[in-house]
């Protein structure tokens, strides 16, 4: 076999492989539809400068794609956007070249991302993609000796090379200046997007902080009960009891839709009907546990056997995090699920100053998941202390150390610090942070200025109760979160994720669930009922109702259910319970089409075909107006 048959089976396997190792991980439909978008932008990049000579933003977003999202993602974008950005500028032997060129690039920015820690300032980002531009030009000045024959030696490869240095150049000159200008914000872009994929960051509260608030709500209510007098006290009896009367009504009618949401292989998609995930899947299990339900109660297949079938694809630190906390809700360990130890894998992440991967949330959920596999404080505080470092001077979080704060990586610090017993000051400053951010309908936003969510709502609630804060004394123009979160819900009883969005209804329902039970992390177990404890055999270990009063509504409601329908029974009651008559109708259950059931996927698409539609059709009429008359 020739020399030149040798490199294009090499090539030819690089690309193979790179696109099988992408579709081997199964990445959740929400990434493929980002995959396509950020394919579409770097088709865009190429052709849209393709005037000016080898400039190109092509590699910039190939590497940030790695950068942020991963190596498999990163590669598939690369090589996507030589693939289809050649059907324009012309198809050829350097084609395969080219894919694999762009695709490596992909790869080296995972591997960028994992040498660092993701922490690249605006400087070191342009001098990788200079370098970035620098190797992919040495790649195709090789395809050049290997495609079009002749002497192959190394005299003349670098005679090939010399010749095309301007080129290679101009390449990297103009990918250090595009990073220098916009590298930065598209990373942030990516990875906020990829933390919403894989989870959303919960709020917890400590079981010990949980009673001690009780009492002080307890004590603070006998002591205005005696000074106010018997008509005092009776008007606040009946508010509490119809404030309590809301709450259980709300949490039955979620927790009633998210059962009916399951599909029949027991896991959850982000709506129902949708294709099953491991991340939803997860997310659904901590929602129904907060609710007060044991996962391993369901008839038929159980969200626990889901996730033990599908244990070899729980690979990401948030997989495991995540995975974790489930089982321990349930009263399971994570040490021997689905023949893999879940727990010293996740171990195995985490940096040497105490964080997972450089990022606030990963390391608030990190501590979660240790402390509820049993770790102690000594464990915890390496990381804790972590976290605390990393706090914003106006008492806030970002995703990582000395991004912008806002409220979900505010709430999920404050829980992690209750958790790891070190919340203190920093406690106090998160919680003003809080106060000062809330928007004026009672929510929060994902950003400063941005519209209010009811996921980041919850995550603030979870924070300001992990905080030891009331959070339905946090108003702002006379609306508190509680409110805000029952304008969300909709009739049949799921959340929206805001006024004027329902994407990934089971996902933001799961989360909501979590704040109008007022759980934070870690869950304790959920106490198996008494009928499956005894038929199941002792799968719950572990005690439950440690929260203290925390779970006395969602437990309460467990009573209602009945013992032997395949979709547990009582759940169409439960439903019916949430229909509120204090309560304007909120908008029907928007039923998304497609694959999944996720609206937001499907605008993602169609957003990404649009822009590619649009450059090709620029770059049709660029290289028109270049062509002889």
């Amino acid at each position: 076999m020739s020399w030149e048959l040798v490199a294009i089976a090499i090539l030819l396997a690089v690309i193979v492989g790179g696109f099988a190792w992408y579709e081997s991980s199964r990445p959740p439909s929400r990434i493929v539809a980002l995959v396509a978008a950020l394919a579409a932008l770097a088709v865009a990049g190429r052709l849209v400068l393709a005037p000016v000579p080898n400039v190109v933003a092509t590699t910039d977003i190939v590497l940030f794609t790695g950068y942020a999202i991963g190596a498999g993602p990163g590669f598939v974008v690369g090589a996507l956007a030589a693939l289809v950005s050649n059907f324009w500028l012309g198809q050829g032997p350097w084609t395969p070249w080219q894919m694999a060129g762009w695709g490596l690039v992909g790869i080296g920015g995972a591997v960028l991302a994992a040498t660092t820690g993701r922490r690249l300032g605006r400087v070191g980002l342009a001098a990788a993609c200079g370098i970035a531009g620098l190797a992919y030009g040495a790649l195709l000045d090789l395809s050049v000796m290997v495609s079009y024959g002749g002497e192959q030696s190394l005299d003349r490869y670098l005679a090939l090379s010399a010749r095309g240095v301007p080129f290679n150049a101009a390449h990297a000159a103009g990918n250090v200046a595009l990073a220098l200008v916009a590298g930065p914000a598209l990373v942030r872009m990516l990875l906020r997007f990829r933390a919403r994929c894989e989870f959303r960051w919960r709020a917890t509260l400590e079981p010990t902080a949980a009673c001690a608030a009780a009492a002080l709500v307890i004590a603070a209510g006998a002591l205005l009960a005696v000074l106010g007098g018997p008509r005092d006290a009776s008007a606040s009896n009946e508010v509490d009891a119809a404030e309590e009367a809301r709450t259980a009504s709300a949490v039955a009618g979620a927790r009633g839709w998210l059962l009916d949401a399951r599909n029949r292989d027991g896991g959850f998609g982000t709506a129902p009907g949708g294709s099953s995930s491991d991340a939803m899947t997860g997310w659904a299990v901590l929602g129904l546990e907060a609710a007060g339900r044991n996962p391993l109660d369901l008839r038929g297949g159980t969200p626990i056997g889901y996730l033990r079938a599908n244990a070899e694809t729980i690979h990401s630190t948030g997989d495991l995090e995540r995975t974790i906390l489930a089982l321990a809700g349930a009263g399971m360990g994570a040490r021997g699920f689905g023949g893999r130890d879940l727990v010293s894998s996740l171990r195995a992440r985490r940096s040497g100053n105490g964080s997972f991967q450089g990022q606030v949330n990963l390391t608030a959920f990190g501590i979660f998941a240790l402390r509820a596999s049993g770790a102690d404080g000594s464990e915890l505080r390496h990381s804790a202390t972590w976290l605390r470092r990393a706090r914003n001077r106006d008492g806030g979080w970002g995703y990582q150390p000395s991004q912008p704060s806002e409220a979900d990586s505010t709430g999920a610090a404050l829980q992690a610090l209750a958790a790891a017993g070190r919340g203190g000051d920093a406690a106090a400053d998160g919680a003003r942070y809080l106060s000062r951010v809330q928007g004026r309908d009672g929510g929060w936003a994902l950003a400063q200025n941005g519209p209010t969510n009811s996921q980041s709502t919850a995550w603030a609630i979870q924070g300001l109760l992990a905080a030891g804060r009331n959070p339905a004394s946090v108003t702002k123009a006379g609306h508190d979160p509680f409110q805000y979160l029952a304008a969300r819900q909709a009739g049949n009883g799921h959340y929206r994720y805001s006024a004027s969005s329902d994407q990934t209804p089971v996902w933001v329902t799961s989360q909501v669930l979590l704040a109008v039970s007022r759980e934070t992390f870690p869950l304790a177990a959920v106490p198996r009922a008494p009928a499956s404890a005894s038929a199941g055999g002792a799968l719950a270990s572990g005690g439950g109702g440690g929260g203290g009063g925390k779970r006395s509504t969602a437990r309460g409601l467990q009573g209602n259910e009945g013992k032997g329908e395949q979709r547990v029974s009582g759940d169409e009651d439960e439903r019916r319970s949430a229909a509120r008559p204090e309560q304007a109708e909120a908008p029907a259950f928007e039923q998304a089409s497609g694959g999944d059931g996720d609206p937001s996927t499907g605008v993602i698409v169609l957003g990404g075909l649009g822009l590619l539609a649009a450059a090709l059709t620029a770059g049709f009429f660029l290289y028109r107006r270049r062509l002889p008359d």
